[in-house]
């Protein structure tokens, strides 16, 4: 690990209350770690309830839509930015659930759940196939043991409570 404002190498020192924490000799400060933020999105088709899943390109897994959230910008400005380049769905609502640390990508991901419209699909060149599913459906489909599958789990139950 290296200094973000220096450059330099930094090293592990003890900190009252925060143990031991990454530390700058030449500037003289602890430096705590710094990863980027990602939404992770369960969309929703608002005429039928089935989840949308997606395979990106040269993965075999499907997932939810996801997206980092931009220098400037917030998750709600992410939310309909990523479905709409990913998809060419509109998102007409969106609700937060959850966050969860991505280990896999050091990443931090909220989850939201979001009810989109019924417009057409037209895929970027990041997804190579999506499917609408039943909740069930999407349940066998996505990724075993994955943020995806955790943050789908948070959404089926926040559908079937509002049944």
């Amino acid at each position: 690990m290296f200094c973000r404002d220096c450059g330099e190498k930094l090293s592990l020192r003890f900190m009252e209350n925060e143990g031991l924490v990454p530390y700058c000799g030449k500037c003289e400060k602890f430096k705590f770690p710094f990863f980027p933020v990602a939404v992770s999105m369960a969309v929703v088709r608002r005429s039928d309830n089935k989840i949308l899943l997606a395979r990106h390109t040269g993965d075999a897994d499907y997932k939810l839509i996801a997206g980092y959230i931009k220098k400037g910008e917030n998750a709600e400005k992410t939310i309909p930015r990523e479905l709409k380049e990913e998809t060419k769905l509109n998102a007409v609502k969106w609700k937060y659930l959850a966050s969860r640390y991505h280990d896999a990508k050091d990443i931090l991901m909220l989850g939201f759940l979001v009810f989109c419209d019924d417009g057409e699909i037209s895929l970027n060149e990041e997804i190579e196939e999506i499917r609408w599913c039943t909740p069930e459906g999407a349940k066998e489909i996505i990724r075993k043991n994955s943020t995806a599958e955790y943050f789908l789990n948070v959404a089926i139950r926040e559908i079937e409570r509002k049944k």
